[in-house]
């Protein structure tokens, strides 16, 4: 079959997430939240105290990029973080009084901006496409939860030349040398 941006799902996509992307940026404007920002300021507003591991599973931002993302936030004052009490590894993020704000003032623009994306398609077509845009992100999310195969362990015997040299005293490293001179002889 040959190729054809009418027919390509991850072209189709594309263009789709543009359109949706730049209806936002219209209605939201520069000052407010990006998309990706609007989306953790909801998730965390609707689930004080969620870790960034649960944040991830919520919006689907990978993992280094939301913890870039909370840490520039938290620099401008919308979210805070902490320590949970159960997981000294795990950070509890909650919404600060700025990012309530920045939230309730968005949510409307947000909803022109969603509502317009969808009018481009008749009604009678808006909640298929819906549900199939939800399919399709519940399978992303299953394909995410499967774990994959285990990885085969190299040998045993296969050490880097880093870590083997790391681990012997000089003391041993003579010796090994001295051995290998005279089994050559």
């Amino acid at each position: 079959m040959a190729y054809s941006l009418k027919t390509s799902p991850g072209h189709l996509l594309r263009r789709a997430q543009q359109y949706a992307h730049d209806l936002y940026s219209k209605e939201v404007g520069s000052s407010g939240p990006t998309p990706r920002q609007y989306e953790v300021l909801h998730v965390v507003a609707s689930n004080e105290g969620l870790s960034q591991t649960d944040l991830v599973r919520h919006t689907g931002i990978d993992r280094s990029t939301l913890a870039d993302m909370i840490a520039r936030m938290m620099k401008k004052g919308l979210l805070s973080r902490k320590r949970t009490k159960e997981d000294a590894r795990a950070n509890a993020v909650s919404i600060t009084a700025a990012g309530k704000r920045m939230l309730t003032a968005a949510n409307s623009k947000v909803a022109k901006a969603e509502n317009a994306a969808l009018a481009v398609l008749p009604k009678t077509q808006q909640a298929a496409f819906m549900k199939a845009l939800r399919a399709y992100a519940e399978a992303l999310d299953a394909m995410e939860e499967t774990p994959a195969a285990p990885k085969k362990k190299a040998p045993a015997k296969r050490k880097t030349a880093k870590k083997a040299a790391k681990r012997k005293t000089p003391a041993k490293a003579k010796r090994k040398t001295a051995k290998r001179k005279s089994a050559k002889r």
